[in-house]
């Protein structure tokens, strides 16, 4: 986004920068290289899977949304999605090269639609596909996941039962002042709905927005427990220049820092709570390592016993220490 937004001003404040090129180019980004004079090798594509296992598939690109914080998408622009035969293409070719598990990739990844092929749609064709798996997405947004998309999905074993789900505060005045689009009741009620479909949810969470109040915070942190998610990605409200909260006059840092605290403290007591949970349960494992790997609800498993690489097995889990849970095999 800073590449896109600031451009060559990037390389006039960095002169050790050689190329700056924002989301927009990132298509012709090979033709920029080219271009540039500053490589001589010879071209040569190659297939990128971040572990030979996983297949990133952008199936979208820009967003709809206005949050009052983010920048994105001013510098990306209004939601393009790609046609429906380019990204089976994408994924089938992944899973061809060996990926097990393919990842849909999107700003605003559960609004997806061309033509008459909705989301679930989607997910469904690509679970199809000979050797894949497994089929995540993210990320989306809460105000997309309807019933009828739930119906859609629930019964397909192969679409893995978690979600990351960003709620940024569990304040409804908050929320309005973020311009995210939902109410706290209206979240909680998207996580009830995924719950009861088996799917475990993640988060991010803003703390010390500039208008977030003591009272505000105390919504958040109990949103947190009503929510139960496994895990929370948080972090401390910072200015995006050319935003709109960016004017907003900010709140100390000291409090912006003791919120953190006491809200990772309570996020990690629902990620313990959360593994033990899973003591006694029987998990479908995909092998990231000989033995090791993670459930279809995304909890890291480690196997008593050694697999190949890329295997799918079913297995009891005996332990959990931390985040890691330890099978019966």
């Amino acid at each position: 986004c800073a590449a896109q937004r600031l451009g060559k001003a990037l390389q006039k404040k960095y002169p050790f920068l050689d190329i700056v090129s924002g989301a927009k180019e990132i298509e012709h980004f090979a033709d920029t290289l080219d271009a540039s004079g500053l490589f001589n090798a010879p071209g040569q594509e190659h297939n990128l899977l971040a572990s030979g296992l996983t297949g990133y598939v952008t199936i979208m690109r820009g967003c709809n949304f206005a949050c009052s914080y983010c920048i994105v998408p001013s510098v990306r622009g209004p939601v393009k999605c790609l046609p429906v035969a380019d990204i089976l293409a994408d994924a089938a070719q992944k899973a061809k090269a060996g990926a097990k598990e393919i990842m849909l990739l999107g700003q605003t990844v559960n609004a997806y639609q061309f033509e008459n092929t909705s989301f679930a749609d989607l997910l469904n064709q690509v679970s199809r596909l000979p050797g894949v798996e497994r089929v995540r997405f993210t990320s989306p947004h809460p105000i997309y996941f309807t019933p009828e998309f739930l119906a859609a999905i629930k019964d397909n074993p192969k679409i893995a039962r978690h979600v990351h789900l960003p709620v940024q505060s569990g304040s409804t005045k908050v929320l309005q002042e973020m311009k995210r689009g939902y109410t706290r009741e209206i979240f909680l009620e998207k996580v009830r709905a995924l719950k009861d479909c088996g799917f475990n949810i993640s988060t991010d969470i803003i703390v010390g927005f500039p208008t977030e109040m003591e009272d505000d915070f105390k919504e958040t942190l109990s949103l947190v427990d009503e929510a139960g998610f496994f895990a929370a990605y948080c972090f401390k409200y910072s200015p995006r220049l050319g935003t709109p909260a960016a004017k907003m006059k900010l709140l100390p840092q000291n409090i912006l820092e003791e919120r953190l605290d006491i809200l990772l403290n309570k996020v990690r007591g629902l990620s313990d709570a959360a593994y033990q949970a899973q003591v006694g349960t029987v998990q479908e494992v995909l092998l990231e390592s000989e033995n090791k790997g993670r459930s279809s609800g995304n909890f890291w498993v480690k196997t008593s016993k050694s697999y190949p690489v890329g295997s799918v097995i079913k297995t009891t889990i005996k332990k959990a220490d931390g985040t890691l849970l330890f099978a019966r095999d």
